[in-house]
Parts: C-alpha cells; structure tokens; sequence
C-alpha cells in the first residue's frame, strides 16, 4: 500500500477526481509539452457525464494557459478505468505532438499504463488480518504501525491535514447564502451550528455532527480548500467526527492527529483492496469508506481496542453497501452534501455500538471490502457517477428530471 499521504489530499472542490485529478493531470501534461500551441482533451464515461457539473473543463482550461479544446465522450469508456482521459497537444499547424491517456480514479489520485511499473509501496501488509496478527505478535496500536512504517514525520503531515480539515469547518460554519450551481442549494451549516447551540443534551452531539459535516461538504461544493477523506464528495465525515471531540470534548490535537492516522490506514486498505471511486464502485466507496474512517477514528478516541476499532471500521461500510453515486445535474450537493451529514452521525453510531462490545463480530473488515468491490462491479453504470439513474433523475421537489427550476 502507499503512504497515507496519498490519501489524504489537499485541494480545492468540488471533487477529487473531476477537479483534483485532471488538474494534476493537466500539470503534467503541460509541463512536457510547453512548445505546443494548442491542445486537446477529451473526457470519458463517466467523467463526460458528469465533468460539467463537477467543473472538470473549468479546472483543465485554468490549468493550461493555451487554447484548450474540450471534448465530451458521454457513452465511450478507455480501458483502465471510468475517469478516462486523453491529452493531445498540437503544433502551430495542427500537426500532433504528443498524447497521453489517462485515468483519474479517486481522492485525487492519478494513473496511466504504467504506473504499476512505478507503484510506491511503503506498507508490507495489505489486509487488516495481516495487520491485526503483526500488532498481536509486535504489540502496539493501529497509528502506531502507521508512524513505525512512514516515520516520525507522517505525524507532522498530518498536523496539515488537522488544520485543513479545521479551517474548512470554520468557514464553513461562518458562511451563509447560495452554493454555486443551478439547483441554487442554501447553505444549512450556520444554521444547524446555532440550532445545535440551542439543543438538549439528547440531541446535541448529532446536530454539531451535522453543523461540522454540512459546514466542509458546502465548502467543497463551492471550490474551497478541503482535504480527500477519502474524496473531496466524502470529505465532511471525517473532520465532523474529529472537530466534535476536539471542540466539543476538548480532546487534544495529539490524539487527534493519532486518530487521523488509524483513519488513513483504514482508508488505505479500502483503496487498496477495492476503490474508492464513485465512477467505480459508486457511493459505497466514497461516504461508506470515509464512514469506516471516521468510525474506526472515533473508536481510538473512545479508548477502544484494535478489535473494537476493527468492528467499527467494518460497520461503517458494511452499512453502506449498494451506496449508488447519483448527484442531481451532476453537481456534489444532492444528495452528497447529506449523505455527509449522516455518515458522520453513522460513524460515531457504528463507534459506539463496537466499543459496547468485545470486538467479536462475524463479518470480517477484509470480507466486508470485498463485497463492497463486488457489489460495486454489479452495480449497473448508471448509478456510478453517470447522472443517469437514481436520484440524478429527478428534480426538485420529486418532480423528474428536465425541471425548469434547474439550469442547464
């Protein structure tokens, strides 16, 4: 497995793998083919069907500072993955200089045909069994594995990432008016922080939740900086579940970023044994995987064990499977921005519930990624970030899709 650093990206939204990965992708295209006077792009499967709303032209035509063309195939797919692309570039005269085709697959991350060849393992172990029964024989915990296979500085990585996550919450909860877009989606975060302000006991931790989760998946849909936990579409999980025991229970920024490196390791094991592509295995393996993050982070916390932390992790997808990406006009606000907000009171349900137990349960974490890729291969593709099925068919208010209230 990488590093978790490959993880958790920093970045803006609206999405990590229609923003995040063509931009980088266009970075590099660019920076090899600087004498190019005009270029090409043309965007595949599911990128095509969904690039518009997510703003993959906007961020490739930012990103090259040349005439850039952009082309949609909405019903072709390459080979290696849904996200597929393909750069050209092109002399003065339209002769053709260099190609290059490649996939954007998730929380940022890029591949090409090559880059098995050039895959950077850093970890020996690449199931949780295998993990489990190293801890068992070498003792420690799930982060510490984590800093004895990266280092002392993995910790320092992710004190950046603490106070990305931290600042996205924060303006996000400052932040009212309309996301950008033609659903002209309000802004609730402000709104759920003052509510939860007002609340009872019993209701309290899952209205901050929501104010915490709503404040950095808003932020995301309109382009600001968040980090991949896994997905900019999934990156409010995560940080809620963090910020409510930071702000809320005053817990310290060490144990933290100590959780934040279990949650890594956990997110980690999904990408590397399933995906976490909404074009690949639809929702499941967004929100389901940043909930098995934030739950096995919230477990660690609670003081649980590597066997209560494993039951969590496993809860949190396994109660997510089918998961079907099907955002409305294409745009990470419906139904992603709520699926955040339950995700995240899902992780801390799924913590409590594992941490009330000995750790003993019967479906593995390992069994519960496997059927989560199997089931996202079943998936048909219209419910993988097509805009095609699902939800993505209707309109506002229920009524189907092709309403006037929604801008094309």
């Amino acid at each position: 497995m990488e590093s978790i650093k490959e993880l958790y990206k920093i970045g803006n939204g609206p999405s990590s793998s229609h923003t995040m990965g063509p931009k980088k992708a266009a970075e590099i295209f660019y920076s090899k083919n600087t004498e190019a006077e005009e270029f090409k792009v043309t965007l595949y499967g599911s990128l095509a069907s969904t690039g518009k709303g997510h703003m993959t032209d906007w961020i490739i035509e930012k990103t090259i500072p040349k005439k850039t063309q952009i082309i949609w195939k909405f019903d072709e797919s390459l080979p290696l993955h849904p996200n597929g692309m393909l750069f050209e570039s092109f002399d003065k005269n339209g002769h053709k200089l260099n190609d290059w085709e490649v996939y954007s697959i998730g929380g940022g991350s890029i591949i090409d045909k090559n880059t098995k060849l050039q895959h950077s393992q850093v970890y020996q172990h690449k199931t949780m069994a295998d993990i489990i029964t190293h801890l068992e024989k070498n003792g420690g915990s799930f982060w510490e594995y984590v800093v004895r296979t990266e280092g002392e500085q993995v910790l320092e990585y992710l004190k950046q990432v603490w106070e990305t996550m931290k600042a996205a919450i924060n303006r996000g909860l400052d932040a009212e008016g309309t996301l950008p877009g033609g659903l002209k989606l309000p802004r609730k975060a402000s709104a759920y922080h003052v509510k939860a302000q007002m609340q009872n006991k019993f209701a309290e931790d899952d209205t901050y939740l929501f104010a915490y989760a709503l404040a950095v998946v808003e932020e995301n849909a309109a382009g600001g900086q968040v980090v991949t936990a896994p997905t900019c579409g999934s990156s409010g999980i995560l940080p809620a579940i963090l910020y409510l025991f930071s702000k809320n229970y005053k817990f310290k920024d060490e144990r933290i970023i100590r959780a934040l490196a279990t949650a890594g390791l956990i997110g980690n094991l999904i990408k590397e044994n399933a995906s976490i592509s909404g074009a690949q295995v639809g929702c499941q393996g967004e929100v389901g995987t940043a909930c098995s993050m934030a739950a096995a982070a919230a477990t660690q916390l609670l003081g649980g064990t590597i066997y209560q932390i494993e039951y969590a992790a496993s809860s949190g997808l396994e109660h997510h499977l089918g998961l079907t990406c099907d955002p409305i006009a294409g745009l990470v606000q419906i139904p992603c921005i709520e699926r955040n907000a339950f995700g995240a009171q899902r992780a801390l349900d799924a913590a409590l519930f594992a941490i009330h137990s000995d750790g003993r349960h019967f479906v593995a974490f390992d069994n519960v990624v496997e059927v989560m890729e199997q089931t996202g291969h079943d998936l048909p593709s219209l419910y993988k970030e097509t805009s095609q099925g699902g939800l993505a068919t209707m309109g506002l208010y229920g009524r189907k899709k092709n309403n006037p209230n929604i801008e094309k």
